[in-house]
């Protein structure tokens, strides 16, 4: 049996016929996380940028206007349902989505995506997805509403589908999807990934409903090279020219207010070179415009070594580094197939803290050990290894998260053999996001003590009694502004404190909420039926 929406898209029903000059919406949906998690607070201030980058090239087609529903950036007065979710019933009595795109790079948000994806099938909607989780796993969203979903980039792929469904031609000649055809997944010629992006228009957050943007994500490097077994961003780096970058900075500047930025690739300096120039390009913008942005970047550990990009960086207004440091342990980092070693990884975090630079240090605790590798150790030391590390390297903000088996990744499929990925049935999609346990550690470790661990180590360094340094940093403010010499210097050192300070107060109520929230749930219970089932 066909998929309805495939069925439809090769036969458009009399009124699609009879208004082919009526002007038809698009809606792309960014689906909510799962309850309330770490990455609640930040995602009320930004968006995903890729969902924004489809929804501009749907926007330039004739006939079509669209919008973006970011449920987790979404606001007054946009309607809610009886649960506080974003009412879709509501938003499509108001103006009806003949299309509706969904964004699915995150495994977390999952079974969100299926639920209002079903609801938009059942109204008559197209549904199309997109991103890694669904690019990995197609079959069961494609079962549970989706009807196409597309596998990799979607700026060209999306004009090409909705051509297709609009004419009725059927999709079959449109590369780079999957579809059901006779209750079976189907998977077109795989599409080439893009290597030029000067004819791509620039992400338009305009299109976003019901949202407030304050830290803008923007992009120049598509692709990673550096393939880490737990991580679904492959293949080669690919890069547009700096000009381009510093255009959706421009235009964000100039027509939204924007002052702060995250880039979202992977690793910054990929294209060392074409970075530095794009560093002096924006300074000399900033400077042209008597302005200073605030933008924060990802990037190895390695390149503090390099001083030349450090000092480029720091000129043109990077002050926010976001480092994968992954382990403080040597033995997981060679598990991972990191080349340095722990005390190596502390002199480099502490160059950038020399450098002006606010360090953001991504760990995972208790990652396992591959195949022929030795290694234990007890929770309870391993906390001592990441404090001591946290301490040394002055790292400013630390995010402490569980190994996750993605779809797609060597990690899951080495996992997998082992039989040591707790059972989907138990441990569903929505516990992807890093917070909970759901792998079988490596002894003497257990999923109730890794999940303990890493509550420990965010606990111990976003505490309460860091609301008074704020107190203190705040009063401490005209001392240290004197003697009034260097200033811009001695504001940036008493700054970094008193954020600091108040980063680590507002974590304290993240955490301390999410607690809450956890042991409200169920996660626990299924926790104990799924290793049960994992060990016999």
């Amino acid at each position: 049996m066909s998929s309805p929406g495939i069925e439809n898209a090769n036969q458009p029903d009399c009124a699609q016929v009879a208004c082919e000059s009526e002007r038809r919406l698009f809606r792309m949906v960014i689906p909510k996380y799962p309850a309330f998690n770490v990455y609640s607070h930040i995602a009320k201030k930004t968006t995903a940028l890729g969902p924004i980058c489809v929804a501009t090239s749907v926007s330039k087609m004739t006939g079509w206007d669209v919008e973006v529903i970011d449920e987790n950036n979404y606001r007054f007065p946009g309607p809610l349902d009886e649960e506080g979710m974003p009412d879709h019933a509501t938003l499509q009595e108001m103006r009806r989505a003949d299309i509706v795109g969904f964004y699915g790079g995150l495994s977390c948000t999952i079974p969100r995506l299926i639920k209002v994806a079903s609801f938009y099938k059942k109204v008559g909607a197209f549904t199309i997805g997109g991103g890694h989780h669904l690019e990995a796993m197609p079959e069961e969203a494609l079962r549970g509403g989706l009807d196409v979903i597309v596998n990799g980039e979607g700026e060209i792929a999306i004009s090409e589908i909705i051509k297709a469904w609009r004419s009725g031609s059927g999709m079959e000649k449109v590369t780079g999807i999957a579809y059901l055809k006779n209750d079976s997944v189907v998977s077109t010629e795989a599409r080439a990934p893009m290597e030029e992006f000067e004819h791509l228009p620039l992400p338009d957050f305009g299109l976003l409903r019901f949202s407030r943007v304050k830290v803008f994500p923007i992009s120049r490097i598509r692709g990673c090279g550096m393939n880490c077994e737990f991580c679904s961003v492959k293949g080669r780096a690919r890069c547009a020219r700096p000009e381009r970058l510093i255009a959706q900075i421009s235009y964000l500047v100039e027509t939204h207010g924007a002052r702060e930025f995250f880039i979202v690739d992977d690793q910054f300096a990929q294209d060392r070179d074409e970075t530095v120039r794009f560093c002096g390009k924006l300074q000399e913008y900033e400077e042209q415009m008597g302005l200073r942005l605030f933008i924060t970047v990802q990037i190895r550990l390695d390149c503090a070594r390099d001083e030349e990009l450090l000092k480029a960086m720091r000129g043109c207004g990077i002050g926010g580094l976001a480092v994968g440091i992954e382990s403080p342990i040597d033995e997981e980092l060679r598990a991972m197939g990191k080349h340095l070693k722990a005390a190596e990884m502390v002199e480099l975090a502490r160059t950038y803290n020399r450098h002006g630079f606010l360090v953001h240090g991504m760990f995972i605790f208790g990652y396992p050990m591959r195949p022929g590798m030795e290694f234990s150790m007890s929770a309870k030391e391993r906390i001592k290894h990441f404090r001591k590390f946290f301490r040394k390297a002055r790292l400013d903000t630390v995010q402490v998260m569980l190994p996750v088996p993605l779809p797609g990744t060597a990690l899951r499929s080495r996992l997998e053999k082992d039989t040591r990925v707790l059972p989907e049935s138990e441990i569903g999609w929505e516990y992807y996001d890093g917070n909970f346990p759901i792998i079988v550690p490596d002894p003497p470790l257990t999923p109730e003590s890794i999940q303990k661990s890493i509550l420990s180590l965010m606990r111990g360094f976003y505490r309460f009694r860091r609301i008074f340094g704020v107190t203190l940093h705040t009063l401490r403010f005209p001392l240290a502004m004197l003697p009034l010499v260097n200033l811009r210097v001695r504001w940036l050192k008493w700054y970094r404190h008193w954020r600091n300070e108040v980063i680590g107060s507002v974590g304290y109520f993240i955490i301390r909420r999410w607690r809450k929230v956890f042991k409200e749930g169920s996660f626990s219970e299924k926790l104990k039926r799924s290793y049960a089932k994992s060990e016999k």
